[in-house]
């Protein structure tokens, strides 16, 4: 009777403690998953603002160009007999960017964005349109203001290439990410989507530098 008993005490504390195994093994798994968990939301998140980082970048100096606009226009409108037809493209072209809007923090829509990059880049042809015209007024290239002008420009302009770069290469690390195992499950669980693209030609890969003539 008694080894009877001990035998069924043996059994009970066999199971027992591969019960207790089996807690701690299920346990473990629990806070592995938690903590992949984490680390992928986490990732998830900071991919996300290192994009809107960059997409400020780009639109900072998209800015600053646009803001150096008017004073161009109203310089090379002080020299005789510039082309009319010239100003009036980099102007319209200006309002173009002006009336091309999109969210405040990331863009989100590829046509919008597509449609805001076409308007930044007819303003840019726009521009060294006039430049190349201005190289037939050499009283207007003397000019303290022009050349300064000139000057900022040419910086604004590899600004943007660099800048509009680096945010290609974010998003395209931040959607590959959206997109892989297993942070998707966790991306559309905690909805973070997929984000539009730059649509570069391929002549325009590589990061140009700018130059509008100032350095001749």
């Amino acid at each position: 009777m008694n080894q009877v008993s001990n035998n069924s005490r043996a059994r009970r504390g066999a199971i027992g403690k591969g019960g207790l195994i089996g807690l701690a093994v299920a346990a473990g798994l629990a806070l592995l998953c938690v903590l992949i968990g984490v680390g992928g939301y986490n990732s998830l998140v900071k991919g996300q603002e290192d994009t809107k980082a960059k997409w400020a970048n780009v639109e900072n100096f998209y800015k600053r160009r646009f803001d150096l606009i008017p004073n161009l226009v109203e310089t090379v409108k002080g020299a005789a007999n510039f082309e009319q037809t010239t100003i009036t493209q980099v102007t319209e072209a200006r309002a173009s960017v002006g009336r091309a809007q999109l969210p405040a923090d990331l863009p989100t829509d590829q046509a919008k964005l597509d449609a805001y990059i076409k308007a930044q880049a007819a303003l840019g042809s726009a521009l060294s349109r006039l430049m190349v015209v201005a190289e037939n007024y050499p009283a207007l290239k003397a000019t303290e203001n022009f050349k300064d002008l000139q000057s900022q420009l040419e910086g604004t302009e590899n600004r943007i290439a660099v800048a509009r770069e680096d945010f290609t290469v974010s998003v395209k690390n931040y959607n590959t990410s959206v997109r892989s195992f297993p942070k998707n499950i966790l991306a559309g669980m905690f909805n973070f989507q997929t984000l539009p693209q730059f649509t570069i030609p391929a002549e325009e890969q590589a990061t140009p530098k700018v130059n509008f003539g100032g350095g001749k």
